[in-house]
């Protein structure tokens, strides 16, 4: 009786999870790929290949390669002093790491125009300078990267908790060098976590909309990445190229999906025979 009570609730739970997938992802995302398509291939093709839609994807690959590089070198550097020395407001730069996760992009694209807009003190030295922030494309890579820097980090930390730092001191105490410690001793346990953690910050980066929508001044074949563009062409009732560039993120997507069910399949795999 308890067998069967068990089989239930298993295949119930199965259905309603199964369920609840496909009404809110896969038939959405199938929908945007048929939608994409049905005007025929010639007006699909020339959707995903005039000058401003390869602008924006051009764009959009760029700032996410610069942001994944710097969140990968600010989450390496993160996770390490946090989790291998003690220091005053050390809670603090835990929280802080967060804080992008609690903040409304939007707010977040707010902040940094306040910050380096014509009504902060910084404006004078940075127009001096040469530089353009807003609506420019560095504003773009300053609120790509803010939104994206926690998701290495946070994927590294409880690793580094979890390995202490016996072995790093062993290694220490024979002579190697930091470098040679994090190498040979570090990296190889988290490296499956921070291959993760990119992946999971690649995607963040590029379909990113909200703090970019505010900095970008949605200047076109300059400022517009695949999200804003797709607004754009949905706001001017072009729905068939809309839906194309869709289409494009919706593949990205599904790629990078793949990838990171591929590493945490073999990060799995790892960890199994190593134990």
């Amino acid at each position: 009786m308890k067998n069967n009570e068990s089989k239930l609730i298993k295949w119930t739970l199965i259905s309603i999870s199964a369920l609840f997938l496909v009404v809110m992802l896969v038939l959405p995302l199938i929908y945007v790929l048929v939608t994409a398509l049905r005007s025929g291939l010639d007006i699909y093709w020339e959707a995903i290949t005039n000058t401003y839609a390869l602008k924006a994807v051009i764009l959009t690959i760029e700032v996410t390669i610069i942001a994944v590089i710097v969140n990968t070198i600010f989450g390496l550097y993160a996770a390490w002093a946090i989790t291998k020395f003690h220091f005053r407001g050390k809670k603090l730069l835990s929280t802080l790491i967060d804080l992008p996760l609690t903040i409304s992009p939007v707010i977040a694209g707010l902040i940094f125009v306040l910050t380096f807009g014509r009504q902060s003190f910084l404006y004078p030295f940075i127009h001096d300078l040469g530089i353009k922030v807003i609506f420019a494309v560095p504003g773009i890579v300053l609120a790509t990267v803010f939104v994206t820097f926690p998701f290495i980090s946070r994927e590294i930390i409880p690793v580094l908790n979890a390995q202490g730092r016996n072995e790093e001191e062993a290694a220490a105490l024979m002579g190697a060098s930091g470098f040679r410690i994090f190498k040979d001793v570090t990296f190889p346990n988290i490296k499956w976590a921070f291959l993760y953690g990119v992946v999971l910050c690649t995607a963040r980066a590029m379909g990113e909309f909200g703090a970019v929508s505010v900095l970008s001044g949605h200047l076109q074949g300059k400022t517009n990445t695949m999200p804003l563009y797709i607004e754009l062409l949905y706001q001017g009732y072009d729905f068939s190229g809309a839906f194309a560039i869709s289409s494009l993120l919706v593949v990205m997507a599904i790629i990078i999906l793949i990838a990171r069910n591929v590493l945490e399949f073999y990060g799995k795999r790892k960890y199994a025979k190593n134990r």
